[in-house]
């Protein structure tokens, strides 16, 4: 498998999206899983909550996207035994990329998008296959359905959007992405982070976002 057939198939699957915002960091994703042109299930989970400060949406294999999730998440809990307060999305990323390097003769096929708070501060990060990672200063998406997603996001985006109002622009991305995306449908998952705190939202609460 050359490099661009590997890329392609990571980036294939679904569409998420994280924006950063004035007073926090908000993601997204749909939650259809597909096998090729098969819709496998229509209630795959996407975004991850790691802990009040952090979170991860996902993109590419389901099994090794899960195992991260749980590596992470058990990294996370040993790391507030020790230090008092949870992973920042810097050294979480770090983390990340340092397990992705190491397997990259059997790569783990993910695409993934960590965000959450540091000391306060908003921060976004997208991760390739290989460890390599962006920091993110405005917004994000991955997987095959993020193309479309970025075009709307960039042309609403302003530095002064809260996480309220970013949501709605989340959820628009994603339902673009479902009409010019076969592998990307069914449902949504939208989380936010800020001094307030997580905030994971209902199903009613989104749809009154996109009346």
């Amino acid at each position: 498998m050359d490099n661009k057939e590997f890329y392609e198939n990571v980036k294939k699957g679904t569409t998420t999206v994280g924006i950063v915002c004035s007073d926090g960091v908000i993601i997204g994703a749909d939650s259809r899983a597909t096998m090729d042109t098969f819709i496998a299930s229509s209630e795959a989970i996407k975004v991850y909550k790691i802990s009040n400060t952090l979170a991860m949406t996902i993109a590419g294999g389901v099994g090794d996207a899960e195992y991260l999730v749980k590596l992470l998440k058990v990294q996370n809990e040993m790391y507030q035994m020790d230090e008092g307060k949870p992973l920042s999305p810097t050294s979480a990323t770090s983390l990340v990329s340092l397990i992705l390097q190491e397997n990259k003769m059997m790569p783990y096929l993910v695409q993934l998008i960590l965000a959450g708070l540091n000391k306060g501060v908003p921060e976004l990060y997208n991760i390739d296959a290989l460890g390599g990672y962006t920091k993110e200063s405005k917004f994000t998406s991955t997987g095959s359905g993020s193309l479309t997603a970025l075009g709307y996001v960039e042309s609403i985006y302003s530095a002064e959007l809260t996480t309220q109002e970013a949501a709605k622009h989340v959820l628009k991305a994603l339902k673009i992405a479902m009409r010019r995306d076969s592998a990307t449908g069914d449902g949504t998952k939208l989380v936010s982070m800020t001094k307030r705190g997580f905030k994971e939202y209902t199903r009613e609460e989104m749809e009154r976002l996109l009346k």
